[in-house]
């Protein structure tokens, strides 16, 4: 049976992240990045805004808000360093009515608790000078949210992993793990790309896998209910304009975002390459799937009008979809991300990352961290 020190179980943007990471803090270990397509971040990760947010949204002592602000940061640097792609264009959150100020001082107050400082409440005639075709009547001016190239971002953490030996082991599907006990390790079964079935031994377990992190505390035999680690697929579908009126927003647009965050709204973003696109919606699957509904058209067409009025229903086209990995069940408050070593429940050297949805992108590299400190304060107390 191979045997290696650490396991990653999958390699979207947080397991990569992760990767480059620990293998850059703790040269001594073995490390094999294992990821059940045939490369990397072909799910959440590929499928979204490619937002970098600022952490507006997010209560101020939760793991999302401190993340996404220390990610922000993080990622504009790292971007700068390596030539990843990206724009800081800022975003506007608006209000479309006099009723939906109160939500944005709300919005505003949640912001600068977190630590956002450049956020700046804006009348309408302000609003009318940044984006003439913008109908508002305030706006959250965010100058720090801008938009990456989160294929690049990704290649890089994957090449900055494999220079310090991380394994990419891809075509590798994981199916099930059993724990020895008393920090012995953890078996891995997996099928491999011949479709033969074999198994790894590490001591750390590292678990990004996105839609499906919730079967390796299954499989442990963890109550996924109880500690609220069941997944909830919830998908958000986008639709994009011609070319023609792309250029008549500059910035994001976000109406006020839905109620219990199980989203932003459908808001208005914008591609490296300049396209106008609208999304994501909000609403739970059961079975997942990327197509995108055209009769959902007229449901955006409704939300979109109300602050983009140059928009006729005959411009939209159906783009792309994405699927988020959510914790909290319909209806349910709103969950944190969930980032824990789970000695405490008896599983030494396990560390789950679960509910990784939004603002997962922004605050990847941060994510990185925080599992890096996780396992070196564990070795620090052996």
């Amino acid at each position: 049976m191979e045997q290696t020190d650490i396991v990653i179980v999958g390699a979207g943007v947080v397991g990569l992240a992760v990767a480059a990471e620990l293998s850059s803090k703790f040269t001594d270990k073995s490390i094999v990045l294992v990821e059940r397509h045939n490369k990397f971040g072909q799910e959440t990760s590929s499928r979204n805004s490619e937002v970098v947010h600022a952490g507006i949204y997010y209560p101020s002592n939760s793991l999302k808000a401190k993340l996404c602000v220390d990610g922000n940061k993080r990622l504009y640097q790292f971007c700068k360093k390596w030539g990843i792609p990206h724009n800081r264009l800022g975003k506007l959150i608006i209000a479309r009515s006099e009723e939906e100020i109160p939500i944005l001082e709300s919005i505003l107050k949640k912001g600068l608790d977190s630590g956002v400082t450049d956020l700046e409440l804006l009348d309408a005639d302000q609003v009318i000078k940044l984006e003439p075709n913008v109908k508002a009547v305030a706006a959250i001016l965010s100058p720090s949210t801008g938009i990456i190239d989160s294929h690049s971002l990704m290649s890089r953490l994957e090449w900055l992993a494999r220079q310090q030996d991380t394994m990419c082991a891809y075509n590798h599907e994981v199916t099930t793990v059993e724990y020895a006990g008393n920090g012995n390790g953890y078996t891995l079964t997996y099928r491999g790309p011949d479709g033969q079935i074999d198994k790894i031994l590490c001591k750390w377990l590292i678990n990004c896998s996105g839609l499906g992190a919730d079967k390796i505390p299954y499989w442990l035999g963890m109550d996924i209910d109880k500690a609220s680690y069941r997944i909830y697929p919830c998908k958000g579908e986008y639709f994009g304009v011609s070319n023609t009126k792309s250029g008549m927003v500059s910035r994001l647009i976000y109406p006020p975002p839905l109620k219990e965050l199980k989203g932003l709204g459908i808001h208005a973003t914008k591609t490296l390459d300049g396209r106008l696109r609208f999304g994501p919606s909000a609403f739970y699957i059961d079975t997942l799937d990327y197509s995108v509904d055209e009769g959902h058209a007229i449901e955006f067409y409704n939300s979109i009008n109300t602050y983009l009025p140059f928009i006729n229903f005959a411009d939209l086209r159906p783009d792309m979809s994405g699927i988020r990995p959510k914790i909290q069940r319909p209806g349910a408050p709103v969950q944190d991300f969930v980032v824990r070593h789970e000695a405490a429940s008896g599983f030494e050297g396990l560390i789950n990352l679960i509910g990784i949805e939004s603002p997962g992108l922004t605050a990847s590299l941060s994510l990185a961290r925080m599992v890096g400190d996780l396992v070196g304060n564990d070795r620090h107390h052996n």
